[in-house]
């Protein structure tokens, strides 16, 4: 983990921002779905700062869904990122692949192929940004209810 972020006085030392590098295997998306889960339980109970059980589950699927695009689309490692942001919780993926997903549209018998649609949903922002190398998928989930979680996201890119 890295950073420390001070807001209101109360939270020194709490670290907002923590990172990690995954080489794009399918075990990977269960161990970035637990430090998600980790580094919110340490905000909730070491720092007492407010996180609702929904908001730990939202961020939980947010951080799968991305993570399995990455880990099933892109060839080779992926990154990603976690961040205090006020009342959210920043998610950054990063992977290799330049190509940026697209939700597809509706279709009862279709099996799989709905985690972008699930990740905008539950988002409060989603943005994907080609890079230079691959693509940045962001999303941000707020931390507690009734703060606008769920009213869905734009995706947006950039060449």
């Amino acid at each position: 983990m890295d950073g420390d972020s001070a807001r209101d006085g109360r939270l020194t030392g709490v670290p907002s921002k923590v990172s990690a590098a995954y080489e794009g295997g399918t075990l990977d998306i269960g161990r970035a779905r637990a430090l998600a889960r980790a580094y919110l339980e340490r905000v909730r109970s070491v720092h007492g700062l407010p996180v609702s059980d929904r908001a730990m589950g939202m961020v939980q699927l947010v951080v799968s869904e991305l993570m399995t695009n990455a880990c099933k689309y892109a060839p080779g490692p992926c990154l990603l990122e976690l961040e205090l942001v006020d009342d959210r919780l920043g998610i950054t993926v990063w992977d290799s692949e330049l190509a940026l997903p697209t939700a597809r549209a509706a279709e009862p018998g279709r099996v799989g192929q709905h985690g972008l649609e699930i990740v905008m949903a539950v988002s409060q922002s989603f943005q994907m940004h080609r890079e230079p190398v691959g693509k940045r998928m962001v999303a941000a989930v707020a931390l507690v209810d009734g703060t606008g979680n769920g009213t869905g996201a734009v995706a947006t890119g950039r060449p």
